[in-house]
């Protein structure tokens, strides 16, 4: 997974694109325009910037700017503005790869990937081990053990998604939104009963738990292990 640090001043988009770039297993921050960009890049170092070029304040070109005069993170613009001299201009302000919207998910992950591949920062390992639990992302593969582990569908998202984000607490909403996908009116027992079969499958003592662990209150939050 990769650090991203998404700057997009539309609500509507940074929300989607946060859901979006989550579920491909990416760790994300992200502000509303440039200025609070560019303080939690200095708080927090991302793997990759995804820069919107329309913002209020300084536009993403400065961002770009001021980005690439702070060290060397890469940095993808995400932009309507699609013609050559915006291509140019966001090029020469030092970002490393130009996408113009609307673009799929699994497109401009694709593209992050490159990038990151490009500059020798490709922490998106498919395979991520925590303890003795590995969950290869590729292969939709769970092994404890080095014994393979069959899930469901529904359960497999749910542990992708839980440990997509080691560390963080995730409300059972969110889970109901990004497992059971966005129009999903379900309760958020489905959410609780999923868990505790997930539960069954990869921890040694369910009523225990190591990986999967209730924050009373708010939700779920996988690890530390």
């Amino acid at each position: 997974m990769a650090k991203v640090l998404l700057v997009e001043d539309d609500r509507a988009v940074r929300n989607s694109l946060e859901f979006a770039l989550r579920r491909q297993g990416h760790v994300m921050a992200s502000a509303a325009n440039g200025e609070d960009g560019l303080a939690l890049l200095r708080e927090a170092p991302p793997d990759i910037v995804v820069l919107d070029l329309v913002l209020p304040g300084i536009d993403g070109f400065e961002v770009c700017r001021r980005v690439r005069a702070l060290g060397d993170v890469p940095v993808v613009v995400l932009t309507a503005r699609g013609d050559d001299f915006d291509v140019v201009g966001g090029l020469e302000a030092g970002a490393d790869d130009y996408v113009v919207k609307p673009v799929e998910p699994r497109v401009l992950d694709a593209r992050l990937r490159a990038v990151l591949r490009r500059g020798g920062r490709d922490t998106t390992r498919s395979v991520t081990t925590f303890g003795d639990l590995v969950v290869d992302r590729a292969a939709l593969t769970v092994r404890k053990g080095g014994v393979r582990i069959g899930l469901t569908p529904t359960g497999l998202r749910l542990l992708l998604e839980l440990s997509g984000s080691p560390g963080q607490v995730l409300s059972r909403d969110q889970l109901l939104r990004s497992v059971w996908e966005h129009d999903h009116l379900g309760d958020s027992r489905l959410v609780d009963a999923c868990v505790q079969r997930l539960r069954l499958k990869i921890e040694d003592t369910p009523s225990a738990p190591v990986f999967v662990r209730t924050v009373r209150g708010f939700g779920y939050r996988f690890g530390p292990v």
